[in-house]
Protein backbone atom coordinates (compact mmCIF):
# COMPACT_ATOMS: atom_id res chain seq x y z
CA UNK A 1 0.00 0.00 0.00
CA UNK A 2 1.22 3.49 -0.97
CA UNK A 3 1.40 6.41 2.36
CA UNK A 4 -2.00 7.96 0.85
CA UNK A 5 -4.02 4.71 0.78
CA UNK A 6 -2.53 3.46 4.48
CA UNK A 7 -3.64 7.24 5.57
CA UNK A 8 -6.72 6.83 3.93
CA UNK A 9 -7.83 3.60 5.99
CA UNK A 10 -6.65 5.16 9.47
CA UNK A 11 -9.36 7.56 8.10
CA UNK A 12 -11.40 4.99 7.37
CA UNK A 13 -11.47 3.46 10.83
CA UNK A 14 -13.46 6.86 11.99
CA UNK A 15 -15.73 4.67 15.32
CA UNK A 16 -14.39 1.60 14.28
CA UNK A 17 -11.59 -0.74 15.95
CA UNK A 18 -9.40 1.42 17.28
CA UNK A 19 -5.84 2.63 16.13
CA UNK A 20 -2.98 1.36 18.21
CA UNK A 21 -0.30 3.67 17.67
CA UNK A 22 3.33 3.77 19.12
CA UNK A 23 6.82 5.95 17.88
CA UNK A 24 9.80 4.69 17.06
CA UNK A 25 13.17 6.10 16.25
CA UNK A 26 15.28 3.21 15.15
CA UNK A 27 15.34 0.47 12.81
CA UNK A 28 14.88 -2.56 15.22
CA UNK A 29 12.24 -0.95 16.96
CA UNK A 30 10.49 -0.03 14.40
CA UNK A 31 10.84 -3.21 13.03
CA UNK A 32 9.32 -4.95 16.21
CA UNK A 33 6.77 -2.87 16.61
CA UNK A 34 5.66 -3.72 12.97
CA UNK A 35 5.52 -6.93 13.58
CA UNK A 36 3.80 -7.18 16.52
CA UNK A 37 1.15 -5.51 14.16
CA UNK A 38 0.56 -1.32 15.31
CA UNK A 39 -1.14 0.31 13.14
CA UNK A 40 0.74 3.37 13.14
CA UNK A 41 4.28 4.04 13.92
CA UNK A 42 5.13 7.87 14.51
CA UNK A 43 8.86 9.31 14.19
CA UNK A 44 7.98 12.01 16.79
CA UNK A 45 9.76 15.16 17.70
CA UNK A 46 9.70 13.31 21.29
CA UNK A 47 13.55 11.77 20.38
CA UNK A 48 14.65 14.81 21.56
CA UNK A 49 14.03 13.67 24.70
CA UNK A 50 14.56 9.93 24.85
CA UNK A 51 16.79 9.33 22.24
CA UNK A 52 18.52 12.69 21.76
CA UNK A 53 18.77 14.02 25.78
CA UNK A 54 16.79 17.51 25.03
CA UNK A 55 15.18 18.71 27.51
CA UNK A 56 12.48 18.89 25.54
CA UNK A 57 11.05 18.83 21.57
CA UNK A 58 12.04 22.59 20.74
CA UNK A 59 15.91 22.10 20.32
CA UNK A 60 14.90 19.15 17.43
CA UNK A 61 16.08 19.95 14.22
CA UNK A 62 14.79 18.88 10.56
CA UNK A 63 17.78 16.96 10.29
CA UNK A 64 17.79 15.28 13.59
CA UNK A 65 13.95 13.72 11.58
CA UNK A 66 15.47 12.74 8.57
CA UNK A 67 18.08 10.73 10.09
CA UNK A 68 15.35 9.04 12.42
CA UNK A 69 13.29 9.15 9.73
CA UNK A 70 15.35 7.10 7.05
CA UNK A 71 16.22 4.74 10.34
CA UNK A 72 12.68 3.63 10.65
CA UNK A 73 12.02 3.51 7.37
CA UNK A 74 14.60 0.96 6.41
CA UNK A 75 12.59 -1.88 8.31
CA UNK A 76 9.81 -1.02 5.39
CA UNK A 77 6.87 -1.53 8.07
CA UNK A 78 3.36 -2.58 6.97
CA UNK A 79 2.54 0.47 9.69
CA UNK A 80 1.71 4.12 8.41
CA UNK A 81 5.03 5.93 8.64
CA UNK A 82 4.47 9.19 10.50
CA UNK A 83 7.34 12.03 10.43
CA UNK A 84 6.85 15.02 12.67
CA UNK A 85 7.82 18.56 11.44
CA UNK A 86 9.86 19.70 13.92
CA UNK A 87 9.85 23.41 15.07
CA UNK A 88 10.46 26.28 12.85
CA UNK A 89 10.35 23.92 9.92
CA UNK A 90 6.58 24.91 8.90
CA UNK A 91 6.66 28.66 10.51
CA UNK A 92 4.94 29.40 6.28
CA UNK A 93 3.40 27.30 3.62
CA UNK A 94 6.03 27.31 1.43
CA UNK A 95 9.01 25.98 4.33
CA UNK A 96 6.38 23.28 5.37
CA UNK A 97 5.85 22.16 2.03
CA UNK A 98 9.86 22.21 1.76
CA UNK A 99 10.25 20.19 5.03
CA UNK A 100 7.58 18.19 4.19
CA UNK A 101 8.93 16.91 1.01
CA UNK A 102 12.26 15.96 2.71
CA UNK A 103 10.58 13.93 5.00
CA UNK A 104 8.75 11.94 2.33
CA UNK A 105 11.98 11.61 0.17
CA UNK A 106 13.40 9.77 3.71
CA UNK A 107 10.87 7.55 4.32
CA UNK A 108 8.12 9.10 5.43
CA UNK A 109 4.76 8.49 4.41
CA UNK A 110 2.36 11.11 5.89
CA UNK A 111 3.72 14.51 8.09
CA UNK A 112 2.43 15.45 12.02
CA UNK A 113 1.88 19.32 12.92
CA UNK A 114 1.11 21.00 15.58
CA UNK A 115 -1.76 23.72 15.52
CA UNK A 116 -5.52 24.51 14.71
CA UNK A 117 -6.68 27.06 12.62
CA UNK A 118 -3.31 28.86 12.21
CA UNK A 119 -2.37 25.86 10.05
CA UNK A 120 -5.52 25.72 7.63
CA UNK A 121 -3.43 27.25 4.89
CA UNK A 122 -0.50 24.86 5.66
CA UNK A 123 -2.45 21.54 5.48
CA UNK A 124 -4.60 22.32 2.52
CA UNK A 125 -1.16 22.83 0.62
CA UNK A 126 0.12 19.45 1.85
CA UNK A 127 -2.40 17.92 1.21
CA UNK A 128 -3.15 19.66 -2.49
CA UNK A 129 0.72 17.76 -3.01
CA UNK A 130 -0.38 14.38 -2.05
CA UNK A 131 1.10 14.55 1.54
CA UNK A 132 -1.05 13.24 4.09
CA UNK A 133 -1.04 15.18 6.86
CA UNK A 134 -2.14 14.19 10.47
CA UNK A 135 -3.28 17.42 13.32
CA UNK A 136 -1.76 17.82 16.59
CA UNK A 137 -3.89 19.27 19.04
CA UNK A 138 -4.89 19.77 23.20
CA UNK A 139 -1.47 20.14 24.75
CA UNK A 140 1.44 21.25 22.30
CA UNK A 141 4.89 20.20 23.29
CA UNK A 142 6.52 22.83 20.83
CA UNK A 143 4.73 25.42 22.67
CA UNK A 144 6.27 24.11 26.39
CA UNK A 145 9.05 26.98 26.83
CA UNK A 146 6.14 30.03 26.00
CA UNK A 147 3.46 28.23 27.78
CA UNK A 148 6.13 27.54 31.19
CA UNK A 149 5.53 23.98 31.31
CA UNK A 150 2.76 21.11 30.22
CA UNK A 151 -0.65 21.90 31.18
CA UNK A 152 -3.63 19.95 30.92
CA UNK A 153 -6.52 21.32 28.47
CA UNK A 154 -9.83 21.41 27.95
CA UNK A 155 -10.30 22.90 31.41
CA UNK A 156 -12.84 25.77 30.72
CA UNK A 157 -15.46 26.55 27.92
CA UNK A 158 -13.63 28.91 25.86
CA UNK A 159 -11.06 26.23 25.80
CA UNK A 160 -12.89 23.51 24.63
CA UNK A 161 -14.59 25.67 21.99
CA UNK A 162 -11.35 26.30 21.00
CA UNK A 163 -10.57 22.62 20.32
CA UNK A 164 -13.64 22.50 18.82
CA UNK A 165 -12.79 25.06 16.05
CA UNK A 166 -9.65 23.95 15.81
CA UNK A 167 -10.13 20.27 14.83
CA UNK A 168 -13.25 21.37 12.70
CA UNK A 169 -11.00 23.44 10.83
CA UNK A 170 -8.31 20.67 10.49
CA UNK A 171 -10.88 17.84 9.65
CA UNK A 172 -11.85 20.54 6.83
CA UNK A 173 -8.68 21.05 5.46
CA UNK A 174 -8.34 17.65 4.30
CA UNK A 175 -6.16 15.86 7.99
CA UNK A 176 -6.49 12.00 7.82
CA UNK A 177 -6.14 12.01 11.77
CA UNK A 178 -5.87 14.05 14.46
CA UNK A 179 -3.80 13.76 17.30
CA UNK A 180 -4.88 14.66 20.95
CA UNK A 181 -2.70 15.19 23.82
CA UNK A 182 -3.09 16.06 27.73
CA UNK A 183 -7.11 16.77 27.22
CA UNK A 184 -9.73 15.97 30.27
CA UNK A 185 -11.10 12.95 29.68
CA UNK A 186 -14.51 13.80 29.10
CA UNK A 187 -13.46 16.27 26.66
CA UNK A 188 -11.40 14.29 24.95
CA UNK A 189 -14.52 11.91 24.28
CA UNK A 190 -16.82 15.07 23.09
CA UNK A 191 -14.54 16.35 20.70
CA UNK A 192 -14.00 12.99 19.05
CA UNK A 193 -17.76 12.51 19.14
CA UNK A 194 -17.86 15.68 17.27
CA UNK A 195 -14.99 15.15 14.63
CA UNK A 196 -15.23 13.17 11.62
CA UNK A 197 -11.76 12.31 11.40
CA UNK A 198 -10.14 9.31 13.93
CA UNK A 199 -8.82 10.88 16.93
CA UNK A 200 -5.81 9.77 18.71
CA UNK A 201 -4.99 10.50 22.77
CA UNK A 202 -2.28 10.97 24.63
CA UNK A 203 -2.68 11.42 27.56
CA UNK A 204 -6.65 12.07 27.48
CA UNK A 205 -7.83 8.88 29.74
CA UNK A 206 -8.67 4.95 28.67
CA UNK A 207 -11.44 5.25 26.00
CA UNK A 208 -12.09 8.32 25.23
CA UNK A 209 -11.00 8.71 21.37
CA UNK A 210 -10.79 6.59 18.68
CA UNK A 211 -7.19 5.43 19.15
CA UNK A 212 -4.01 5.71 21.24
CA UNK A 213 -0.40 6.51 20.63
CA UNK A 214 2.24 5.84 23.17
CA UNK A 215 6.13 6.66 23.52
CA UNK A 216 7.89 3.36 22.89
CA UNK A 217 10.37 3.88 25.90
CA UNK A 218 6.93 4.58 28.24
CA UNK A 219 5.69 1.47 26.90
CA UNK A 220 8.47 -0.58 27.62
CA UNK A 221 9.95 0.71 30.31
CA UNK A 222 13.42 1.95 28.70
CA UNK A 223 13.55 5.42 29.92
CA UNK A 224 13.06 5.13 33.49
CA UNK A 225 13.95 9.03 34.32
CA UNK A 226 11.14 10.31 33.37
CA UNK A 227 7.39 8.77 32.98
CA UNK A 228 4.75 10.41 32.52
CA UNK A 229 2.07 9.92 35.19
CA UNK A 230 -0.58 8.64 32.27
CA UNK A 231 1.80 5.94 31.17
CA UNK A 232 0.89 2.90 31.12
CA UNK A 233 4.39 0.51 31.04
CA UNK A 234 3.88 -3.13 30.22
CA UNK A 235 7.59 -4.22 30.52
CA UNK A 236 10.72 -3.00 32.41
CA UNK A 237 13.67 -2.55 29.51
CA UNK A 238 15.69 -0.32 31.53
CA UNK A 239 15.99 -3.41 34.72
CA UNK A 240 16.91 -5.94 31.93
CA UNK A 241 19.50 -3.73 30.61
CA UNK A 242 20.97 -3.42 33.93
CA UNK A 243 20.44 -6.54 34.94
CA UNK A 244 22.34 -8.26 31.39
CA UNK A 245 25.49 -4.96 31.64
CA UNK A 246 25.91 -6.25 35.00
CA UNK A 247 26.22 -9.87 34.41
CA UNK A 248 28.47 -9.56 31.15
CA UNK A 249 30.17 -7.35 33.58
CA UNK A 250 30.71 -10.03 36.06
CA UNK A 251 31.59 -12.59 33.49
CA UNK A 252 34.58 -10.67 31.49
CA UNK A 253 36.22 -9.25 35.15
CA UNK A 254 35.81 -13.00 36.71
CA UNK A 255 36.98 -14.88 33.34
CA UNK A 256 39.53 -12.00 33.58
CA UNK A 257 40.96 -12.89 37.14
CA UNK A 258 41.47 -16.77 35.83
CA UNK A 259 44.40 -16.31 33.85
Amino acid sequence: MTGLEKAAAILARKGGRPIAALTAYDYPTARLLDEAGTDVILVGDSLGMVVLGFPDTTHVTLDHMLHHVAAVARAKPSALLIGDLPIHTYDSPAQALESAKRLIAAGAEAVKLEGGIDQVETTRMLVAAGIPVCGHLGMLPQHVVEEGGYRKKGKTPEQVAALLRDGEALADAGVFAIVLESVVPFVAQQFTAAMPVPIIGIGCGNDTCDGEVAVVTDLIGSFPWFVPPFARPEADVAAEIRKATRAYIARVTDSSTDH
